[in-house]
């Protein structure tokens, strides 16, 4: 102990906070950097539509090199993450260390150069007193608790500077370009998050909470936690249903880029990755990039992506946080995250119809949040809406929660299969909690009767072209009455539209209709039963 004890007391780590402010810096100049060779550099060549063999090496190279990048700024994040630590650390230790041995030596006792703490000796003539033992003791009184709180201040430190040094040997600067080190950087800030105090720790992140306790975690952090959480865990926080729509944009933004990144870099290395999976994320940036620059209600906020099955994703165009109207679009068979671009062009209609009524802020969002089945396998059965019933379910119980106002008008609305989804989730666990359900083109909506789904069937609309082909043929059949007949005890929106998809229509009442149900008023209905 004694060269410790000497460099503890004399140490000035304030160096340590100097190098852990650079590092810091250098570490946003990266990111900058990143986001910026992206957006004036990868995104001007994909909008130009720049094709060819020079284009796929050209601009998968350019990923790897962003992906570089935000590796490096992860890297340094942690080191000065570490560093930080190790200082405030290391600073407390030296106040305690020079506190006991001040009070050692206030108290009579003599603190040797190695740290040791000598006893007070009584005068030698009383060696031979009887009470000599127990007056040595009392003279002694405090002597071992002075010898413990010098050896715990340095072994505090000590500690301290163990851990940051395996943190700094930890992070591997030559293989992260090529062996995917971001995902290596990601493993050392969980190990970090378990050990170390770096404002995040995966382990802390809610797993499969409520919207309400997933939004008490997020509000109970300071600002300085939720970035740390949204700079090293983006996928897991951007899942999070009940937080703050800005907050889960950023998350899944991030989380995307990094996705996209990886593939990249496989495929340099490797020459491989996953074909589909590439082509739906690729897709969805490219629909986000389209909407950059876009302000108000025509920005577009990225709620979470899955790369399982064919893909999925959710999408709000608004924010429907600050929202006074809600809309949620449930696709049906054969989307997946391909089809983004064009639900977007749906929701986009839909926001623009109900904003022609309301001069109240509407956020309309693409839901396509599970598995929406192929076509003709999976449309006969109710499997796949069983299954994402309860993901919808909480969806909608998160908006609630991030709703700043909390008395939103929230509407949800299906299309073909989508209408089974939507009636799947509103039938079980206290329902969807909307306002108002939209229907059309449905096969079904999973059950017999309007009155067995959780919306007052007076606010259940249904919808039907008159030459439709799906609620024609499948309703009735394997995926519950057809919402469209008189018996089922739904409203019949009024539709003016033809075929299976044209509920959309620019100009037509089928979508003035379902502007005014999102906007919260009347709309016009069927004069005839069906």
């Amino acid at each position: 102990m004694p060269e410790k004890f000497r460099e503890l007391m004399t140490q000035d780590f304030s160096a340590l906070a100097e190098v852990a402010t650079v590092w810091t810096r250098m570490a946003e100049a990266l990111l900058e950097a990143q986001e910026e060779s992206y957006q004036r550099v990868s995104a001007p060549l994909i909008a130009a539509d720049w094709t060819g063999q020079a284009a796929t090496s050209g601009l998968r190279s350019m990923e790897v090199a962003q992906s570089i990048l935000h590796t490096a700024a992860i890297n340094m994040t942690l080191m000065a993450t570490a560093l930080r630590r190790a200082n405030r650390t290391m600073q407390i230790a030296q106040v305690k260390l020079r506190s006991a041995v001040e009070g050692a030596e206030a108290d009579g006792f003599t603190v040797r150069e190695d740290g040791w703490v000598l006893p007070r000796e009584l005068d030698p003539e009383m060696r031979n007193d009887p009470d000599y033992e127990r007056l040595s003791q009392a003279a002694n009184a405090g002597l071992g608790e002075y010898r413990r709180q010098i050896e715990q201040a340095v072994a505090d430190a000590t500690s301290a500077a163990v851990a940051a040094a395996g943190v700094l040997r930890d992070v591997d600067w030559f293989t992260f370009d090529k062996e995917y080190g971001r995902d290596a950087a990601l493993e050392l800030a969980a190990r970090m998050g378990a050990v170390m105090d770096i404002g995040a720790n995966v382990a802390d992140i809610p797993e499969d909470g409520t919207p309400d306790a997933n939004a008490r975690w997020w509000n109970g952090m300071s600002q300085s936690q939720r970035e740390a959480y949204l700079l090293y865990f983006p996928a897991e926080v951007g899942a999070l249903d009940g937080l703050p729509t800005a907050d889960r944009d950023i998350a899944n933004r991030r989380a995307l880029d990094a996705l996209l990144e990886e593939y990249a870099a496989r495929e340099h290395t490797h020459g491989i990755h996953d074909g589909m999976a590439y082509a739906g994320l690729t897709h969805l940036r490219e629909q986000l990039d389209l909407a950059a620059g876009a302000e108000g209600d025509k920005q577009l906020y990225l709620l979470g992506f899955d790369t399982s099955h064919d893909g999925q994703y959710v999408l709000a165009q608004g924010n429907p946080d600050t929202a006074a109207h809600t809309a949620i679009l449930v696709p049906g068979t054969g989307t997946d995250m391909t089809s983004a671009g064009g639900q977007i062009a749906r929701i986009d209609r839909m926001q623009a119809s109900a904003m022609e009524r309301t001069e109240q802020d509407v956020a309309v969002i693409s839901w396509l949040g599970y598995d929406a089945p192929e076509i003709p396998s999976g449309v006969a059965s109710t499997g796949r809406a069983d299954a994402g019933a309860a993901d919808l379910r909480q969806f909608t119980a998160g908006l609630r929660v991030a709703n700043e106002g909390r008395d939103n008008h929230l509407t949800v609305m299906g299309h073909s299969y989508g209408s089974t989804m939507v009636g799947a989730a509103d039938k079980g666990g206290g329902g969807l909690g909307a306002d108002d359900i939209i229907v059309v083109g449905s096969p079904g909506m999973t059950v017999g009767k309007a009155r067995d789904l959780n919306i007052d069937p007076e606010h259940l609309w249904v919808g039907m072209a008159d030459d439709d082909p799906i609620p024609r043929h499948f309703g009735d059949q394997t995926l519950g009455v057809g919402p469209h007949k008189s018996h089922f005890g739904a409203q019949q929106m009024y539709v003016d539209t033809s075929g299976h998809s044209g509920y959309w229509d620019q100009d037509s009442e089928s979508l003035e209709n379902v502007g005014a149900i999102i906007a919260g008023l009347q709309p016009s209905l069927e004069t005839s039963p069906r």
